[in-house]
Order: C-alpha cells, then structure tokens, then sequence
C-alpha cells in the first residue's frame, strides 16, 4: 500500500504541489498554527533523502573537482546575480528581490537525483553534489542573504545557521551514519516505508507555509502575475545555462546530465522555511511559487538531455 501510494505521490507531484498551495491559502487560519511543525517536518526529509548517501561521496570530489566546484559556483554565484538584476530591474521592492535571490540560492534539491537517475546522469557525481553542497549551506546561505538584505532588514545570522544545521546538516549526517553503520541494511527496510510519508511533509510544509503568505497570494493583482511570471523565467533560464555551460565545456552526456538537474532543481522547501521564519511573508512569495514549476520544467528538460531510460 505504500508503494502504491508513492507512486501516486511522484507521479502526481506536478498537480499536488500546486493544490497544497491553494489549501494553505484557503485554511490560512487553522494552517498558520502548525508553522512550528515545519523545522521538524524539514528536518525529517532531509534524513529520509539521505538514508542513500554515504561518506564515500565526498571521494568523488577527488575524481570531478572541477564539475562539483562549477556546480556550486552556478548555485550560489551566477543564478543568485541573475535573480538579483532581474528582480531589481523589474520590482521596486526590495522585499520581492530578497525573496529571488532566497528562491534560487537555496541548496540544490535532493529530488534531483531522481531525475539524474531516470536520464541516466553520473549518479555518484551527484550524490557527491547534493551532499557538499547541502553542508555548505549554512555558511553559504547566510552570506548570500545578508549581502542582500543589507540593513534593510535585521537578519539573525546565528539563529539562521543553527536552524539550517538543524534541519539540512544534522539529518543528513545521521542518515549517512545510519547507512553506514547499518551497511546499507537498515535504508533498504525503511527507504520504502519512509518515502510517502516524506512526500507528504513535503505538501504539509508547503500548506503551512503559504498560509503565512496567504494575505498576498488572495489578492490577484498585476505584481502578483509578474512575481509568478518572473519566477518561471528564471527556473527556465536555470536550466538553459545549465544546458549550454554543460554542452560547451564538459563532453561526457552522463556529467551534462548531472550539471543540468543539480543546477536547475533547488531544495526551494527549504527556502520556504527560511523565507517564512527570519524574513516578512512577502518574502516567501517568489519562493513558493517556485515549487510550481519545478517538476514540470524538470520533465520537459529530461527530453533534452542524456538518455531516459526505457
């Protein structure tokens, strides 16, 4: 049964992210209660996503410095400055631009590995990408957001990186211990069993956290409509350069593969979290709205690069 339901969980995430979102604006008022189940909703998908991993990973490092290096470069350098001119140009607000910088220099996503996998990408190369750039996240992050806030807003440094340990740094590392010292016994009985149930903390992270923003998302109105557009054209231009860097500069489809979903797919759950704890609800707004995208964009790429397996 809960196989069954996992897979209807994945095969249906491009229609349940969107439908979470319109839930947690419609109950707003009884979802709003439950934001402090979100850290420990997070922190447990973190560990479900890593029971995989292994400390073997980081030896890829060794073999691809400069694909993983480029990679995270990519991440927290170039699309973070994109974000950041596009949304400056087009929104005097510097809430909105804080927001789009957040939405794409949040980790790259661990679901991206199942997109890795379906096109036949190097899956220890991006495991190896996942992991150090998931446990660079609390120092990364942190820098990016305070370069961009500025003073305009007040930013608790020390509590943002304690909560990012908790939840991305933590997990991840129990998760790998367990693999490890379990030999990879205990992550074969429970990776099944765990996975619904981590899908699902997804779309309740979601509900909750857009029941914080829903006084903006009940209004439609011109910004809104341009914050949702510039949000799609941005995840789209993430994996055009992806695609283009990859083509131009590494030959092997398997490496091409892996560099465009690590840098087009983003962990945005997490941004969520952060957008809607140490920031004001606006935001969180470009930041949800980045899940809409995701999944779809990740399907259409997957036509165009590697080779899907049958």
């Amino acid at each position: 049964m809960l196989e069954k339901l996992n897979l209807f969980l994945q095969r249906y995430i491009a229609i349940l992210t969107p439908l979470s979102l319109i839930i947690g604006v419609l109950f707003e008022n009884i979802l709003h209660h439950l934001l402090f189940l979100v850290v420990w909703l997070f922190a447990f998908m973190t560990f479900a996503g890593s029971l995989r991993m292994t400390f073997k990973d980081f030896a890829i490092f060794v073999k691809h410095p400069v694909i993983i290096l480029t990679s995270i470069a990519f991440l927290h350098i170039v699309m973070p400055l994109w974000a950041y001119f596009l949304s400056s140009i087009i929104f005097d607000d510097y809430l909105l631009t804080i927001g789009f910088v957040l939405s794409v220099a949040v980790p790259t996503g661990v679901t991206s590995m199942i997109w890795i996998t379906i096109c036949k990408g190097n899956v220890p190369l991006g495991l190896s990408i996942v992991l150090i750039d998931t446990l660079l996240a609390p120092f990364i992050m942190p820098l990016l957001l305070f370069i961009v806030s500025g003073e305009k807003v007040e930013l608790q440094l020390p509590s943002l990186m304690t909560s990012l340990t908790f939840m991305i740094v933590l997990p991840t590392l129990i998760g790998i211990a367990v693999n490890e010292l379990s030999k990879g016994q205990i992550p074969q009985k429970i990776s099944g069993i765990l996975a619904p149930f981590s899908k699902l903390a997804l779309f309740a992270v979601i509900m909750i956290n857009s029941s914080a923003i829903a006084p903006y998302l009940k209004n439609v109105d011109i910004e809104l409509a341009f914050v949702i557009g510039l949000v799609l054209v941005i995840a789209i231009c993430g994996y055009v350069f992806t695609l283009l860097i990859g083509r131009y500069f590494l030959h092997d489809s398997s490496h091409i593969t892996t560099f465009v979903f690590t840098g087009g797919m983003r962990n945005i759950a997490l941004g969520v979290v952060i957008a809607s704890t140490y920031f004001p609800a606006k935001v969180a707004m470009p930041v949800v709205f980045g899940m809409l995208f995701q999944q779809v964009l990740a399907s259409i790429v997957s036509k165009f690069v590697g080779k899907p397996s049958e």
